[in-house]
């Protein structure tokens, strides 16, 4: 069972985010900021992080930074509620970028395609 590590300061998003993915047969952890991320990472070795870039303390951009400096293997899908950072050359370093919606279509299959889960038609 392939883990996911939701990071997101907005606890509906995470129990959302949780309750969903559950749903397509990962394994779910949650983290409200960076500082509790960094802490599940090495306890829980996520095989796919979704991260949100506007929380409180350490943002979500600066967090992938430091996360890909010491575990470069890990993908990461920056999750905004804000288009307009797409064209910001410091979100390029993550694998994918997906704008927040009620409808998580996008996101799962986003993740799936990342964890080599889709199908070539």
């Amino acid at each position: 069972m392939k883990k996911i590590l939701v990071i997101d300061d907005e606890q509906n998003i995470r129990l959302l985010y949780k309750e969903e993915l559950e749903e397509q047969g990962y394994q779910v952890t949650v983290a409200a900021t960076a500082e509790e991320a960094m802490g599940k990472i090495e306890a829980d070795k996520p095989d796919l992080i979704t991260l949100d870039i506007k929380m409180p303390g350490m943002d979500g951009i600066e967090f992938m930074r430091k996360l890909k400096e010491e575990k470069r293997d890990i993908p990461v899908i920056l999750c905004s509620a804000y288009g307009r950072y797409k064209q910001d050359f410091r979100v390029w370093a993550s694998d994918a970028y997906v704008v927040k919606s009620a409808d998580l279509s996008e996101l799962k299959l986003t993740i799936k395609e990342i964890l080599g889960e889709v199908e070539s038609q």
